[in-house]
């Protein structure tokens, strides 16, 4: 009976999928309720405003091998194929859509006060369980310091889940809430590895603005679990772009806010850290850092996207960043 019913949907699944001569065959994961062919899932083609016409390429469909076809990781949603990731605060500023993706992040940090710089070579990886789950991994990589205050070492490691709680496609507009765990397993040299971890909270959405822009926005609370060890703050960032007429080009703005909870105890010094850096610091307790960056991305197809973004502090105390370089290759399935 089971080999009767899996060869029903296997030919039910060849003949929905059926291609005109001249057609390429296209992934059959991009389609809902069945395994046909669209052009509008075409990983090579991809159109301002996603599926504004009604269709859907990002439900998920029992014809769906998944990655590998192992089936656990999904396809990334597709109706929101003209947005473009943010670039900034990388480790907390979150992208509200499901994905299935890796980054990688060059970073060039610039410290204040002459005291040198650090380059950080990361990965991020993320990978869609189901239409409204993801797991996100958002911190890790290496950290080789020209600074005499900062050793090369490991970053600490940050993952976590990020589920849909709302989508319109039609519109243009999605809301995404998340909590991820930073465990602190990194290089003490390399300003890593203290305490006991901090946890994220956060609420990340997105909607587009007339016929070529997007707004971005996430904001959360970064909780240290020991709080002499590194100090808890809230941060709230901000994504602009603006994408130029008949180019898969686009050009960005952010804003990062950052404030500071409580004081503590492990650094000495009353210095701010931010995305990168948690340091403990005493005397901190209330104060704001605001950074503003500009950038260009560009995406040569619909899961693949490329930029870089100089970011610079707004307010008068810069922490440890005196400004930053941020580049960036996404690919996703």
């Amino acid at each position: 009976m089971l080999k009767k019913l899996f060869m029903a949907s296997f030919l039910s699944c060849l003949s929905a999928g059926t291609l005109a001569a001249n057609d390429s065959i296209q992934l059959v994961s991009c389609e809902t309720g069945n395994c046909s062919s669209s052009t509008l899932c075409d990983d090579s083609k991809w159109n301002f405003g996603g599926c504004d016409d009604g269709s859907s390429c990002d439900g998920l469909s029992l014809c769906d091998p998944g990655l590998l076809g192992y089936g656990l990781i999904k396809k990334s949603e597709q109706c929101f194929d003209d947005f473009i990731s943010p670039m900034t605060n990388p480790v907390y500023f979150e992208d509200p859509r499901q994905l299935s993706e890796v980054r990688a992040i060059f970073i060039d940090h610039k410290l204040p006060l002459g005291l040198g710089s650090a380059q950080v070579y990361a990965l991020q990886v993320r990978a869609r369980l189901t239409e409204r789950l993801s797991v996100i991994a958002t911190k890790d990589g290496f950290i080789d310091s020209s600074s005499t205050i900062l050793q090369d070492g490991w970053g600490d490691i940050g993952a976590g889940l990020k589920y849909s709680l709302y989508r319109d496609a039609s519109a243009g507009r999605l809301l995404s809430a998340g909590v991820t765990y930073e465990a602190p397993t990194g290089s003490r040299g390399a300003l890593q590895g203290n305490g006991d971890g901090v946890f994220d909270f956060f609420l990340s959405g997105g909607t587009r603005v007339g016929s070529q822009s997007h707004w971005l926005s996430s904001a959360g609370l970064v909780q240290a679990i020991d709080e002499n060890a590194e100090n808890s703050f809230w941060f709230w960032s901000n994504h602009f772009d603006y994408r130029f007429t008949g180019t898969n080009v686009y050009a960005f703005t952010e804003f990062n806010w950052f404030h500071f909870n409580n004081n503590g105890t492990a650094f000495g010094l009353p210095i701010e850290g931010g995305d990168l850096f948690n340091l403990g610091s005493p005397g901190i307790a209330g104060n704001d850092i605001v950074t503003n960056a500009y950038g260009l991305k560009v995406k040569p197809r619909r899961n693949i996207e490329a930029g870089v973004a100089f970011e610079f502090p707004l307010t008068e105390r810069r922490g440890v960043m005196d400004n930053r370089i941020t580049a960036d290759l996404i690919i996703r399935y």
